[in-house]
């Protein structure tokens, strides 16, 4: 199947041409016809599988079949949990929009950056935002942006989204949105914890799972190396000076073990850096920039602020601390593999972590053979029966869940 056979205008298939977009992925081929109908779309596909092309080009040509408006009225809303997302969905929607006639005028905003620049180009106003929730609430409460005139609303990465941390201000944008629109809601995972609340948002959509995106995750090797946590920065050395790793994207658990591992690979001769939410967000971008043209090797990350890194051809991933639950381990071992191309995801389980690891396998449906690696054997016993899981999240509804459930019927009643 080619991108003609989808119904988008000559325009749009320039611009995917332009951008090397050959022919449409899965998910682009069953989410494109059903968002050009206007139909409400739940679309789960793993990352670097086309989720941002499969929204925007149908999202950019129903914008252009509408007659403009003067002045200017924001017609479509992405959010995004993160600013580099925010800024790679940007940076994708106006070379995809480029060779249109009219060309929409796209705004993008964010965090950790001065606000005065995003008020002054809204001036005129927008016909697409692409936004984090924080930083586009900042804008209407200084009244720079209004969200009646909003038909179509795109979650991206809305696992993410819909979690307690920005549970407030996602539900205070959906009340400012018109009720009747189209609801666009994209993530490679949709945990069983906020179907409610995704539900709630959709009328009659429009379920597209991409089954081809799954099988690709076998082309990602999957390792499990048995190490004591004291010896997890002696061992990372170890395999990227040994394994000849050219570059590398290590999760840990907290921003200052970010900083710590960072560091401790610095004194050792590895380039390396941190990456996580306290930095600036001039140096988040140059350390992706250096990351992307080798000059970092090692960037030690947390799970929120590593959405939205995209890397082409990233060759492996490292789970330094173990993510707290399986969906999590889905979104980090998605970032190494992408459009085809093989990766590599090795994972640090000690003894107090070996039970967390066999949660992981059996909600994923893996085994991952254990390895050690000479001179790094483990010396360290397993915890007693009796302590746990090693943290990875349960069945049983958490406070968490139950607040989740409350908002989602809330949702639910008000429309």
């Amino acid at each position: 199947m080619s991108f003609e056979t989808l119904g988008l205008d000559p325009a749009l298939l320039r611009a995917a041409a332009d951008r090397g977009y050959a022919t449409p992925t899965a998910i682009q081929r069953e989410a494109i016809p059903p968002i050009l109908q206007g139909r409400d779309v739940l679309g789960a596909a793993r990352t670097g599988s086309g989720k941002t092309a499969a929204f925007a080009l149908p999202l950019l040509q129903r914008l252009a079949q509408q007659a403009p408006q003067a002045p200017r009225v924001l017609r479509a809303l992405v959010l995004v949990p993160t600013r580099e997302l925010a800024a790679q969905v940007g940076e994708a929607m106006r070379g995809l929009a480029q060779h249109l006639p009219v060309r929409p005028k796209i705004a993008v905003a964010f965090g950790g950056v001065s606000i005065n620049p995003q008020m002054m180009a809204l001036r005129g106003g927008a016909d697409v935002m692409i936004a984090t929730p924080g930083r586009l609430l900042d804008l209407v409460d200084r009244r720079a942006l209004r969200l009646s005139g909003v038909s179509m609303l795109v979650l991206d990465e809305a696992d993410r989204l819909f979690d307690l941390g920005f549970a407030d201000e996602l539900g205070r944008i959906l009340a400012l949105l018109p009720a009747r629109r189209q609801n666009l809601l994209f993530s490679a995972t949709f945990p069983q914890t906020i179907q409610s609340l995704v539900e709630a948002q959709l009328h009659d959509p429009v379920h597209v799972e991409s089954t081809e995106e799954k099988t690709a995750e076998a082309t990602i090797l999957q390792r499990a190396i048995e190490v004591d946590p004291a010896r997890r920065t002696q061992l990372l050395r170890e395999l990227i000076e040994k394994s000849g790793w050219s570059r590398v994207l290590v999760f840990v658990a907290t921003k200052h073990a970010s900083e710590i591992v960072a560091g401790k690979l610095r004194k050792a001769g590895v380039e390396a850096e941190a990456f996580h939410g306290l930095l600036s967000q001039r140096k988040r971008t140059q350390v992706l920039a250096d990351f992307k043209a080798s000059r970092v090797k090692a960037v030690i990350a947390t799970d929120l602020a590593a959405r939205g890194i995209d890397v082409v051809q990233l060759p492996v991933v490292v789970n330094y601390d173990l993510p707290r639950s399986a969906v999590d381990y889905v979104h980090r071992i998605g970032r190494t593999g992408r459009a085809g191309q093989s990766g590599l995801a090795v994972s640090f389980v000690g003894a107090a972590t070996e039970a967390h690891f066999r949660l992981i396998e059996k909600r994923q449906g893996l085994t991952v053979p254990r390895e050690r690696v000479a001179g790094f054997e483990p010396v360290e016993a397993a915890p007693p029966a009796d302590a746990g899981t090693g943290g990875i999240k349960g069945k049983r509804p958490s406070k968490k869940d139950k607040l989740r459930a409350a908002a989602a019927a809330a949702a639910a009643s008000s429309r």
